[in-house]
């Protein structure tokens, strides 16, 4: 083996040449490697199939289910606050289609999540409830229209109803994990009932890591003894309180079942937003 000191011998110079050849190449090609971004699995026009690996029952109607990516570095590539296509199967065995967005990120490698409520009479809830473990979901996408780009407005007033939290949350989640994202976000989340309330654990540990930069309140149709929250349904007064006032930078979201999506246009056009101020997912 020839040594540093012989290297730097004159009649060494081109081995030199070659030994700083051959370490350059091998640090390219380490930082190629690990800058590299993976592959996205999902595909827009073809469907692809994910294995589900854990179901975890949240409550009598919510389960989470936990799908596996083909390797355990791989990522889903979903942009933040688009959403995924699921193909399954209704109780007459007829094919049905429905949009979900996952609650993860392409920060969580090697499996995506997706928080389900299954409905009584939904189609595509007959195929969730009967997915077990071991079992294929067929899945499409990118899909959406919403293209977010960290500091793009200084803050988002969210309003979501029942299972229309899931974007919100993701939005929530990518915003708030990105240090250098100093968007600041104002909640407001509907539900029926307290045990109604999706992903609740996760929003408080949200609030609680980023006390200055996020902010939820809950509104109940049906409260509990001792209830310290909204009441009702949500009003043009709650928003005005909760959410920040029409600005240039600022954006007003909104997702949940079509009756609530009317009332809070009407709301929010009420209390000065502009359309270019709102979008609904």
């Amino acid at each position: 083996m020839v040594s540093v000191e012989e290297l730097l011998q004159p009649d060494k110079a081109p081995l030199l040449g070659v030994a700083f050849a051959v370490l350059a190449i091998a640090v390219g090609t380490i930082y190629f490697v690990s800058t590299r971004k993976p592959k996205p699995c999902l595909d827009p026009e073809n469907w692809t199939k994910f294995k589900l690996v854990q179901r975890t029952q949240l409550s009598h109607n919510v389960a989470k289910f936990r799908f596996a990516l083909p390797t355990p570095t791989s990522v889903l590539g979903l942009p933040i606050g688009q959403h995924i296509s699921c193909q399954g199967k209704d109780a007459e065995g007829e094919e049905v289609l429905k949009p979900y967005t996952p609650t993860t990120l392409d920060s969580d490698v090697g499996y995506f999540d997706l928080v389900i409520k299954m409905y009584p009479l939904g189609r595509m809830s007959h195929h969730f409830r009967k997915l077990q473990e071991g079992e294929y979901l067929a899945v499409r996408g990118p899909k959406g229209r919403f293209k977010y780009q960290p500091g793009q407005v200084r803050a988002f007033g969210m309003l979501a109803g029942g299972s229309g939290i899931t974007p919100m949350f993701q939005v929530t989640r990518a915003i708030l994990e990105n240090p250098k994202d100093k968007t600041n976000v104002y909640l407001i989340y509907g539900n029926v009932t307290y045990d109604d309330i999706l992903l609740k654990d996760e929003l408080d540990n949200l609030v609680k890591t980023y006390p200055s930069r996020f902010q939820v309140y809950h509104v109940l149709n049906q409260p509990p003894e001792g209830w310290t929250g909204g009441v009702g349904f949500i009003t043009k007064e709650m928003i005005q309180t909760h959410c920040p006032a029409p600005a240039s930078d600022i954006q007003i979201l909104r997702c949940g079942p079509p009756p609530m999506n009317k009332a809070m246009a009407s709301h929010i056009d009420e209390l000065g937003y502009t359309k270019e101020m709102q979008f609904q997912f």
